[in-house]
């Protein structure tokens, strides 16, 4: 599940200072700022007002970013101005009006850090005014907006409610910067804000006060001439510059940073590696992880590898201590280091790759064509009993593969399997196997190099890499049938395909509709969650996920983030019957997906067996010799607070068994099934 975290409620920002001349113009006495009493009023000093202009007339600057997500398939990237209203009234549920978001222009290459921008300010902004004198009367105010970054994905060019996952304010790539400690989460603590005044008789806070926060009756005030003017939060009191034009670079959240260790010796890397996992992993508790243990067990490796300055005994040590996380979320680069060694390992094939049924038998299911195994007579379908004389089960069990680690003792089992049958190339290896309508008997065979029979018994086998993220079609049978292989392809693309395919069902009256998501690795869960709001006529609250608070020094749950669906338009929402195949390729997003479409048994879940158990957000940091080492960062939960996928995944509700007919059968026994369910559903 790739988080959209950088709006996340424990992300801070960083904003790149207010550019002016080192001759700039000061216009007007200083004067001290006003804090207005309580049983009266005073007359309010005016600002002192920086290079006088009249006011911006254009913005300019850059974002910067390192985190490797930031960019990944985000089709519609905005510059707005953001209207802070949501942020004085302290409503998280402020959804920002169309009219006052004044797009910008992005005007460098977006994938490429920094990319740079422009905003023309409109003559009269149509943002909310408010009135923050506290000086006893009513005013009209002023109007307040931060320069923001946001990702277009739903509707029209302009954000809506999904766009902005349910109102509020920005907390990440604004020109604004907000507290991360729990007791002040989300307050502006920094960076810069324009405001807009219709008439010179408006006041703003020159200061935060003694209680540090903005917007609250202890600020000292000033008058603000009339128009634009850009308030540096930074200074103190702070500074209102009428440039002409400024400039106010969006700088990246320290919390959606990329980390790096590379430039540190192989120990010292370790040992930040450590400390980062120690605090920030998400399931420390829930899978019974010791850090010190597995500390003592590999930093020796590490250390010696530094002594002797051997970057593959590095790689190693660091690979296996990875591989001790039960998490399929954790992975790591796989260098050209370790994928020679890989290919040292499992490089040789016999030609032909096995599955594990229900009854505990392992069968060939792919067997290449003039391999080792079909010239020696071994057949499709044919037992193996046997590996060097050990039972297969127990050598299945024996087998570290190189897809790990996993998060369900269900997925690593599927890919033991699938390995047990690669060897180094050249090594002889004696089977026992039983051809069906046969007796036992022992094949010698020599293992070849061939990876065939390994990438043919893939979970991803047979997926088109040209295919669209949301392909559809409708079925014999009359129902509508969806393969949904990724949140993580172009996301207004994929939305406009899910929608294109919502209509199109519609206005054929297909009574239901099959959605396959057997070989969905993932992607934005935020996606997920508001395409699963398709199919239901309501907002749903799904679930929170918590994450490391520094200031508290333990995991946090901000129950004002709790993850919503916002359904659509009526005219796009599918009230017909749905059932949803899942298998152990689904994982993180796609799971939430799946788990979405259960609330109030909305969907039946079909499948072989669960989902890959994936459930939470994650990180990449970067570690020496090229290697990025990901983990996972948000720990997901239920309404009830409860770990729901993570080590479990989504159980089908119809489990269909793994016979021989369904693994070698040429036809789909799970869609079958699930066709049969909602048969029985309709009273067909």
């Amino acid at each position: 599940m790739i988080p959209s975290m950088w709006r996340a409620a424990l992300l801070s920002l960083l904003l790149a200072g207010i550019a002016c001349s080192l001759q700039e113009s000061v216009i007007g006495p200083p004067a001290q700022p006003g804090v207005v009493p309580s049983d009266g009023e005073i007359e309010i000093p005016p600002a002192v007002i920086r290079n006088d202009e009249g006011g911006p007339v254009v913005i300019r600057g850059e974002v910067s970013y390192t985190n490797p997500f930031f960019s990944r398939e985000v089709a519609q990237p905005l510059i707005i101005l953001e209207d802070q209203a949501g942020f004085v009234d302290r409503d998280r549920g402020f959804l920002f009006p169309v009219a006052s978001q004044t797009l910008g222009q992005i005007t460098s290459d977006f994938d490429m850090s920094p990319f740079s921008y422009s905003l023309a300010l409109p003559l009269e902004p149509q943002g909310s005014l408010r009135d923050v004198d506290n000086d006893g009367a009513s005013d009209p105010g002023v109007m307040i907006f931060a320069v923001a970054y946001w990702n277009n994905v739903f509707g029209d060019p302009y954000l809506e409610r999904r766009d902005l996952g349910g109102g509020g304010w920005s907390t990440a790539y604004a020109s604004t910067r907000t507290s991360e400690d729990a007791d002040t989460l989300r307050e502006i603590v920094g960076g810069s804000l324009l405001i807009y005044a219709p008439d010179d008789e408006q006041a703003f806070p020159a200061g935060f006060g003694e209680d540090g926060l903005l917007f609250t009756p202890d600020d000292p005030v000033l008058r603000v001439p009339a128009g634009y003017t850009l308030v540096n939060l930074d200074r103190d009191p702070f500074r209102f510059d009428r440039s002409r034009e400024v400039e106010v670079n969006l700088f990246e959240p320290e919390g959606a940073a990329l980390v790096s260790f590379a430039e540190l010796n192989y120990v010292d890397a370790f040992d930040g590696m450590l400390d980062k996992l120690r605090r920030e992993y998400a399931f420390t508790e829930h899978k019974a992880i010791d850090w010190e243990a597995l500390a003592g067990r590999y930093r020796p490796r590490i250390e010696q590898a530094q002594r002797d300055r051997s970057s593959l005994a590095y790689q190693l040590a660091l690979r296996d201590f990875l591989w001790s996380i039960p998490d399929g979320h954790v992975g790591f680069t796989l260098t050209s280091n370790l994928r020679a060694q890989r290919d040292a390992e499992i490089a040789g094939g016999l030609g032909l790759a096995i599955r594990e049924l229900d009854d505990g038998r392992a069968i060939v299911h792919i067997l290449i064509d003039e391999g080792p195994a079909d010239r020696a007579g071994i057949q499709r379908g044919a037992e193996i009993i046997a590996v060097n004389g050990q039972p297969i089960a127990d050598v299945i069990g024996a087998v570290r593969s190189w897809r790990g680690p996993f998060s369900t003792t269900h997925v690593e089992r599927l890919e033991q399997a699938r390995q047990v049958m690669r060897f180094p190339v050249g090594e002889a290896v004696q089977l026992r196997i039983q051809n069906p309508d046969d007796d036992p008997q022992d094949i010698s065979l020599t293992a070849i190099a061939e990876w065939g029979s390994y990438n043919q018994s893939s979970l991803q086998a047979g997926r088109d890499p040209l295919a669209l993220p949301v392909e559809y079609e409708l079925l014999p049978s009359g129902y509508g049938y969806v393969q949904m292989t990724s949140f993580f392809d172009n996301d207004v693309l994929t939305v406009m395909l899910w929608e294109r395919m919502i209509r199109a069902f519609k206005e054929a009256n297909v009574p239901g509709i099959v959605i396959d998501m057997r070989q969905n690795g993932g992607g934005r869960g935020y996606l997920a969650d508001q395409m699963a709001a398709y199919f239901f006529d309501q907002e749903w609250e799904l679930g929170n996920s918590g994450a490391y608070n520094e200031s508290l020094g333990a995991f946090y749950f901000d129950p004002d983030t709790v993850d919503v669906f916002y359904p659509p338009d009526p005219a796009l929402r599918y009230e017909g019957e749905l059932a949803i195949l899942v298998g152990p390729a689904c994982a993180s997003a796609c799971e939430f997906f799946a788990y979405n479409m259960t609330i109030q048994g909305r969907a039946l879940i079909v499948g072989h067996m669960p989902s890959a158990g994936l459930g939470g957000s994650v990180e990449d940091f970067r570690m020496p010799d090229g290697i990025t080492v990901r983990f996972t960062i948000g720990r997901a939960v239920d309404m009830n607070g409860e770990i729901h996928i993570e080590g479990r995944g989504v159980v089908p509700d119809l489990r269909v068994p793994l016979t021989r007919e369904s693994v070698l059968g040429e036809q789909d026994s799970v869609l079958n099934t699930a066709i049969d369910a909602l048969d029985a559903t309709a009273g067909r």
